[in-house]
């Protein structure tokens, strides 16, 4: 029954489907992408978009045609233009609200933290953009602190104030803008309708899925979740797997019948396994540990053959290509391995680069 899951997930989420989106669709379908790692987001965005190169998929984020910023569960996501304000409105005075007690351990009071929007508006009111260490010195130099976790803090209650977000990068250093220059148009949706929204989005591009992977996902009480599913229910299917409900599109994707014969190579933080409350269809819970090394919260790039999860990799970029680390965490089966360089390859194609070697972790060097 995993397997089952598994493959209509992949469908789904766009990993495996006969379809080429481009890179702001394929943002649009999965609602928010979790980006708090860029070059993992960037890649997350690639990997469905057969066609993407990393420098389409950074032009799409400096036309803002895609909008990075803090939204769900107080983390940076991949968000469409027309939908970053109500799904700050959404996440927001929740965040806000659990944020108030850690801000006052930073003496970030309320007072400084007007100031501070005060001063970052005053200096993006042309609507140009201004570097993270820019920002952080401008800060400074009006008296600010910034040390500590105290800058960042001072951005992230900015952004979740709805008064920046990130803009298009500077060289490797992220720069920020107003949110309301950077977003011409977004759709205004009351809470209901955004739970409602959020719920479609969700199991359309997540089935199956449960309601508790939903309020995960979206960072919303569970009676929330639930009240999103209700309002879509008939736009979606419902099948009991193993004793639980799992809701999906009523559409399934073209590949849903069809059990994955494809080796994927996933960014870290990725949606298919950081999606959901529930990650036991794809990742064995005694080999879960081992992309989350020491509980730490930093999801590691994994390898996915036919829908399961059977190890890491790791990239090392040079100037005249990619180098590749894999480390599964039991022998591959040969069939496999083919399909792992072909997933490699595919990679250093979105990156503009040839793979230059391709390491097992036992020593095994395959190219």
């Amino acid at each position: 029954m995993s397997t089952n899951i598994a493959h209509r997930r992949l469908a789904n989420q766009l990993i495996n489907s006969p379809d080429s989106f481009e890179p702001e669709e394929v943002v649009r379908r999965l609602g928010a992408l979790q980006a708090q790692d860029y070059l993992q987001a960037v890649w997350a965005v690639g990997l469905r978009t057969p066609s993407a190169t990393l420098a389409g998929v950074e032009r799409a984020i400096a036309e803002g045609r895609i909008v990075l910023t803090w939204t769900l569960r107080g983390t940076i996501h991949c968000v469409p233009p027309e939908d970053v304000k109500w799904l700050l409105q959404l996440s927001g005075p929740r965040l806000l609200k659990q944020a108030v007690r850690r801000m006052a351990q930073l003496e970030l009071d309320e007072r400084t933290l007007e100031r501070s929007r005060e001063i970052i508006y005053n200096a993006l009111a042309n609507g140009g953009s201004i570097r993270r260490p820019d920002v952080l010195a401008l800060l400074e130099g009006e008296g600010i602190r910034t040390d500590g976790q105290r800058g960042y803090h001072i951005l992230w209650h900015s952004a979740y104030s709805g008064l920046i977000c990130f803009g298009p990068r500077s060289g490797k250093q992220q720069t920020f803008v107003l949110l309301n220059k950077w977003v011409e148009h977004s759709r205004e949706l009351s809470f209901e309708e955004s739970l409602s929204e959020l719920a479609l989005r969700y199991f359309t591009a997540h089935g199956p899925a449960t309601v508790k992977d939903l309020a995960w996902w979206a960072g919303i009480t569970l009676t929330e979740a639930r009240a999103g599913l209700d309002a879509v229910k008939p736009e979606l299917i419902a099948e009991t797997i193993t004793g639980t409900e799992y809701w999906m599109p009523a559409a399934p994707a073209a590949e849903t019948q069809f059990p994955s014969k494809e080796v994927h190579l996933l960014p870290g933080f990725d949606e298919y396994i950081l999606g959901y409350n529930d990650r036991s269809a794809v990742l064995e819970p005694e080999t879960a540990p081992r992309i989350v090394p020491g509980n730490n919260g930093v999801f590691l790039p994994a390898i996915a053959a036919g829908g399961q999860i059977l190890g890491t990799w790791k990239r090392t970029v040079k100037s005249k290509g990619v180098e590749l680390n894999f480390s599964p965490f039991e022998p591959l089966e040969h069939k496999w391995e083919e399909k792992l360089m072909q997933a490699a390859e595919r990679y250093a194609a979105f990156l503009g680069l040839s793979v230059l070697k391709i390491v097992f972790e036992e020593g095994h060097t395959a190219r």
